[in-house]
């Protein structure tokens, strides 16, 4: 049976602003994040897809977009969380070692205590993929993060698309899920 997944990146923090690098460490939703949650709450209750699950990562920046888009339970799980980048971590993004966030950034981070893209990746995606399997989760919603979703999503899809879509704070993504395999079907933006 054809299930469906929307994983959304969380809103917009003050990290973001200041384009620093935030992993595993967390900042606040701007004023700006907590407008783009509601956006998306909005999106999901006009269009009347309801949801049987939802989840986050254990983030702050993620729980607090999912409870702006549904007041619904949700579990948080440490599976769903950004790529650690050790002692990056709060640093100014041009330190990063690949300007094109398409890229991976290989085994780089764990140098400096973080963690290695593929293992990542990986870790998002069995996350996921065990979220779907659940009998009753037919519509879910998964709120994480930037990297995440993108690690996540090299595994389905031509992630060039969705970057040159303007993939953004509480953009969405809708995949299907059958037979533990999941299809990219399209992205939702929306104007900040």
């Amino acid at each position: 049976m054809k299930k469906t997944l929307y994983i959304m990146r969380h809103g917009q923090t003050l990290f973001n602003v200041l384009h620093k690098i935030q992993g595993w460490c967390d900042s606040p939703l701007t004023e700006l994040g907590i407008q783009q949650a509601k956006t998306a709450g909005k999106y999901f209750t006009d269009n009347q897809i309801d949801f049987d699950a939802a989840y986050c990562s254990t983030a702050e920046r993620s729980s607090d977009t999912l409870e702006l888009v549904t007041d619904m339970p949700y579990t948080r799980l440490k599976g769903l969380r950004e790529l650690s980048f050790g002692r990056f971590e709060g640093e100014p993004e041009f330190l990063h070692p690949a300007s094109d966030p398409v890229k991976h950034f290989g085994d780089f981070y764990v140098q400096f205590g973080g963690e290695d893209d593929f293992v990542a990746q990986k870790r998002v995606n069995d996350t996921l993929t065990k979220i779907m399997n659940q009998d009753d989760n037919q519509t879910v919603l998964a709120v994480s993060h930037a990297g995440a979703i993108m690690m996540f999503s090299d595994l389905w899809t031509d992630i060039q698309k969705i970057k040159d879509s303007g993939f953004s704070n509480c953009s969405i993504l809708k995949f299907t899920f059958e037979n533990n395999k999941f299809s990219f079907e399209k992205i939702i933006n929306f104007k900040n």
